[in-house]
């Protein structure tokens, strides 16, 4: 009886059948993981605004401006600890990223004001930003730094340490890192929802420049609280400069100077701010160069979790 030969072309659909089963698996879990995070999150704070903090506000009544502070620490309270349930509990591992590292997260903070104070000194040097009006510093200023460190804090914690990780997870960090600030970048276009074709696509590619920029921070650092003091260190010095931030116009009347915009779009920034400045984003770009170099270097780079199926 002829011996049979095992034909290699009726094992390669089954192969291919299956390998696209586990990725769509892949794929499932990652949506599941998302979907389950940001529930967590956005129902704990929900939660916050609409049931504890009525109940704050009738038990004590505070007045206005008491109630707005207890608002928005109440709001990024729940956020971290919904988080840290998610990953106990969902994720089943210590939340590491939330842990407080005083010294990396000063050098963070350090550094977020230097990359973009540096180039906006030199708009002013090179006279595209003028100065008209030399105010001091106000102390509403302070309420508008806890404003920006909380929203620092509530969007790394939503596109680094949930958006990215889940990511990453499933498709490694060069894919992670990628599809994140994509998504910075999107979420950013109300910001110019008055501009032009010319101001959206700068403001575009200048919010995916930030995206891998603290994309990659995180990938080095791994931690929250370095991020986001790169970040609001970032916004805050943009405010003090007094140019708008990332399109917003509302605190440049309490900036320490009164700037205006003298050269053109392609270096001032345009509407968007010294954010959209061509020479910001060299610097944004070769920063998220330096840091990609480096996480490389250390091994902070992951494979995905579908790097067997290859």
């Amino acid at each position: 009886m002829p011996s049979e030969r095992a034909d290699p072309s009726r094992t390669l659909p089954l192969a291919a059948g299956s390998i696209t089963r586990q990725r769509l698996l892949v794929a499932s879990r990652a949506l599941r993981s998302l979907l389950l995070g940001a529930a967590a999150i956005l129902g704990a704070v929900l939660l916050f605004r609409q049931g504890l903090l009525p109940l704050i506000d009738a038990v004590f009544q505070p007045g206005a401006v008491w109630l707005s502070a207890y608002r928005r620490v109440g709001i990024l309270l729940v956020a971290v600890a919904a988080y840290w349930a998610y990953v106990r509990w969902h994720e089943k591992r210590e939340a590491t990223e939330l842990r407080l590292q005083p010294l990396r997260l000063a050098l963070g903070g350090a550094s977020g004001a230097a990359l973009v104070g540096l180039p906006i000194a030199a708009l002013f040097a090179l006279g595209a930003y003028e100065s008209t009006l030399f105010r001091g510093f106000s102390p509403a200023l302070l309420g508008v730094a806890g404003i920006i460190g909380i929203a620092a804090v509530l969007e790394e914690l939503l596109y680094r340490c949930l958006l990215f990780r889940v990511l990453e997870r499933a498709w490694g960090t060069g894919v992670a890192l990628a599809m994140q600030s994509v998504v910075f970048a999107l979420m950013h276009l109300a910001n110019v929802e008055q501009g032009g074709a010319g101001d959206v696509v700068a403001m575009l590619v200048s919010v995916t420049l930030l995206g891998l920029l603290w994309g990659g921070l995180f990938v080095l650092a791994r931690n929250l609280w370095v991020v986001a003091a790169h970040h609001a260190a970032w916004n805050f010095t943009i405010v003090l400069s007094g140019v708008p931030l990332s399109g917003n116009e509302d605190w440049r009347a309490l900036a320490p100077i009164e700037g205006r915009y003298a050269g053109p779009d392609w270096l001032t920034g345009g509407m968007f701010g010294p954010e959209s400045s061509l020479l910001v984003m060299v610097s944004i770009a070769v920063a998220v160069v330096l840091l990609l170099r480096s996480a490389r270097r250390r091994g902070a780079f992951f494979s995905p979790a579908s790097e067997a199926l290859r």
